[in-house]
């Protein structure tokens, strides 16, 4: 019989996130040698990980890294998925992301493609990630990544679950002034998931659409023709208080508004972004 203890089955769980049983049968082929029995795991686990291509990946986690630079600052924000919180919590798993989160900051990768694209050891992120993903036995992907730069960048990073880690970032920019507001905003953000910065990023074709649905809304509710103008336009306003960020009414003080909270600092509000695992 081998020679290994529940300790080092422990620990090897921790390392590759594979289960119990994997554990014991890699450790009695490799002698209890740790490091030969990850590698009879992670053979195993690239059949493991074709198996798993289907299977849907909702937990994970966000991560992110702000850099001051001579202009102001820019960050980099991933969103890492996994098929189970027990490796969302893995402390593997937390590693990966980190090591990811590094690389697409290096890279100053902006959307997914480059992030995947972006150098990491010998290989690439996406490299990275299906080699890790397979050691953890679990299908892990890099589901989506954004930059952001300008005078003042604040990240917030929220948990949904106390033994998780964060699964709702977001990044807010602002001016030098406007930073003053930044985190109550962030903070307004990852509650509200506003979809929009100002009414003027509303696309024209859902503007249409909204304003098309309020007037046969209220044809439905039989109201006067000669209303439905002033009707229709009130309830395109109630659409823009709850998809556009500045019109929110601001979480922590609803008496006033987001836009309203900034303008408050002699600041500006310049942009957005707002991940949440699996959503």
């Amino acid at each position: 019989m081998a020679n290994y203890t529940a300790a080092d089955i422990k620990a090897l769980r921790e390392r590759t996130g594979a289960g119990m049983l994997d554990v014991k049968k890699a450790l009695d082929e490799a002698d209890g040698n740790a490091e030969k029995a990850i590698e009879i795991i992670r053979k195993k686990g690239l059949a493991r990980a074709a198996k798993r291509e289907g299977n849907a990946t909702s937990e994970g986690l966000v991560a992110v890294k702000v850099v001051d630079g001579d202009a102001g600052q820019s960050a980099t924000m991933i969103e890492l998925n996994s098929e189970t919180d027990f490796v969302a919590k893995n402390d593997q798993f937390i590693a990966l992301a980190d090591s990811v989160l590094e690389a697409v900051a290096a890279a100053g990768a902006a959307d997914l493609d480059a992030a995947l694209a972006a150098p990491a050891g010998d290989g690439t992120v996406g490299d990275l990630v299906a080699a890790q993903g397979a050691t953890m036995g679990e299908k892990i992907v890099l589901r989506r990544a954004a930059r952001v730069e300008g005078p003042k960048v604040t990240a917030y990073l929220h948990k949904t679950a106390k033994d998780l880690p964060p699964s709702i970032g977001v990044l807010v920019v602002t001016d030098e002034a406007g930073e003053a507001a930044a985190k109550d905003v962030a903070q307004h953000v990852a509650a509200l998931a506003p979809r929009y910065l100002t009414r003027e990023d509303v696309p024209a074709d859902v503007v249409d659409k909204e304003r098309e649905i309020a007037r046969e809304v209220s044809i439905a509710e039989g109201k006067p023709e000669a209303a439905l103008p002033k009707i229709v336009e009130g309830r395109l306003n109630g659409f823009f208080k709850d998809a556009v960020l500045v019109d929110q009414p601001l979480a922590k003080d609803t008496k006033t508004t987001v836009g309203k909270h900034v303008a408050a600092t002699g600041g500006n509000l310049l942009g957005f972004v707002r991940f949440r695992v699996g959503n």
